[in-house]
């Protein structure tokens, strides 16, 4: 009986350790990540608005589908919506820029599961794709081709700047 006892208090001493290691650990990380991930926000909502001097976050609005954030810019040059989408390889997390004219200034990705080579082509902001999508409004950004072999992060891709024209006609109808 000894025989058996000793080895699982051993194994189970072990698991203790490492699972208060690890608790430990994630609770010193966990703030400097948080703190990382809202300075590289805050750095894309300026690089998709580029005009705008400081934003305000719009909290008393219902958002579409799709619109975890929308931001005003605070002189009024327009708004950033971040948006997610379901793209073939998981979620696309894009920060869309659109000025008070109604066109789209910059769209960025901050982060996505796309098949490299393929689905990346769509969301890297090194391919181009996104900079079609510039000065387009919500009557014309429908034009924009899909990406050969990448229609479904394509169509993912349209579906987010689709729902940051729906939030944009949602927060300016609430001013």
């Amino acid at each position: 009986m000894k025989d058996i006892i000793k080895p699982i208090a051993v194994l189970a001493a072990i698991c203790l350790v490492v699972t208060a290691l690890l608790a430990y650990i994630n609770s010193v990380t966990s703030p400097i990540i948080k703190e990382a991930d809202e300075k590289a926000a805050a750095e894309a909502r300026q690089e998709v608005l580029s005009e705008a001097d400081g934003f305000e976050e719009i909290e008393d609005v219902k958002l579409p589908e799709g619109v975890e954030e929308a931001y005003k810019a605070e002189n009024g040059a327009g708004y950033v919506f971040k948006l997610v989408t379901k793209g073939y390889g998981g979620n696309i997390t894009l920060m869309c820029g659109i000025k008070p004219d109604g066109t789209i200034e910059k769209i960025k990705t901050l982060s996505h599961s796309e098949t490299s080579g393929i689905g990346s082509k769509v969301v890297d902001n090194e391919s181009g794709y996104s900079k079609k999508y510039t000065g387009k409004n919500e009557n014309d950004f429908d034009s924009v081709d899909a990406v050969t072999g990448a229609t479904i992060s394509s169509k993912a891709y349209k579906k987010a700047v689709a729902s940051a024209f729906e939030a944009y006609d949602v927060v300016k109808g609430a001013e």
